[in-house]
């Protein structure tokens, strides 16, 4: 069997096919991304594809007809799609709509997994959520990715994939250094000065999150991949569950594990742009239906702080 992850070099992406090889059912798993993914494990089965999802020529020749599976990860992040209207819109829509070509016209009728975001959520929110709050997005980003998921629900209807869109929380603690998503400071305040650096949060502590370990991640698009369609039924998109905390404590949490020196090392610096877009995203989910499905979410603040320790911290050392 044969399973293709766009996005692959990114750090959800590598550790998505470290996790798929340990399966001895997947023949072949392609990595495809404008750079090569460095640390993956030595597996023969790995084959890296360096290329750019906004060529559709290039994007074509990715699905073969024996292609069972597809990963879509490959995105331009929030605050990056906001500021740069027609790169978001180039990889996030038109990339999109291209990969869903090369499948439908590839005509394996893969199983397609469109990692979608909770940033299709904004506007005039209730404090909890669900799977049949309106969609409002208030940013270029959320946009992007709704048009993607009704994109992912129209070919799954048509029969051309067997789609589900999976809204992802927030994913805290990412590894390596801060990128352009506006809530990249959510992983900074932790992850930086659980290594004695300093780090800037630009919200009020007051601001809640809805999160999601990378671990928990993982196991969600193994999870979405591993249901049939008809487990999802007419509605192809779905809210992973995750957790609710407020900025301050994820910054406590840092505190309460690693002292009082370190949580000294975050800087409170308000951008009024970041808390806009922050301030716009749902703060908490019923997931019902995915702890239905059997997605899990993280049991606390203090787990998701410790699995990254444990997965990156301990690993470097």
């Amino acid at each position: 069997m044969k399973v293709l992850i766009t996005g692959g070099a990114g750090f959800l992406g590598k550790k998505l096919a470290t996790a798929l090889s340990a399966d001895p059912k997947w023949s072949e798993i392609v990595l495809f991304d404008r750079i090569a993914p460095v640390g993956l494990p030595e597996d023969d089965r790995f084959t890296i594809e360096v290329g750019d999802i906004r060529d559709p020529v290039q994007v074509g020749k990715l699905v073969t007809n024996d292609m069972d599976l597809i990963y879509h990860l490959a995105a331009v992040v929030s605050a990056d799609a906001e500021t740069n209207f027609d790169l978001g819109m180039d990889v996030n829509l038109k990339g999109t709509h291209y990969l869903l070509e090369a499948a439908r016209h590839s005509h394996a009728d893969p199983m397609f997994v469109f990692a979608s975001s909770i940033a299709v959520y904004g506007g005039d929110l209730p404090e909890v959520g669900d799977d049949q709050t309106i969609i409002t997005p208030m940013i270029s980003y959320g946009v992007q990715k709704t048009m993607g998921e009704l994109l992912v629900q129209d070919y799954s209807r048509k029969g051309f994939v067997d789609g589900r869109a999976l809204r992802l929380p927030t994913i805290v603690v990412r590894p390596g250094k801060p990128n352009k998503a506006a809530s990249t400071f959510a992983s900074s305040i932790i992850r930086e000065p659980l290594k004695g650096l300093k780090a800037v949060c630009p919200v009020t502590a007051d601001s809640r999150m809805y999160i999601l370990s990378p671990r928990k991640a993982v196991d969600a698009l193994l999870r979405g991949a591993a249901l049939p369609g008809s487990a999802f039924g007419w509605n192809r998109r779905l809210t992973i569950p995750g957790k609710s905390f407020t900025v301050e404590e994820m910054a406590e949490s840092v505190r309460e594990i690693a002292g009082q020196k370190a949580f000294e090392l975050i800087e409170w610096k308000v951008d009024p742009m970041i808390q806009r877009i922050v301030g716009g995203w749902m703060p908490d989910f019923d997931a019902s239906r995915g702890m239905q499905l059997g997605f899990e979410a993280d049991e606390s603040i203090q787990s998701v702080v410790h699995a990254f320790i444990e997965d990156e911290i301990e690993y470097q050392n």
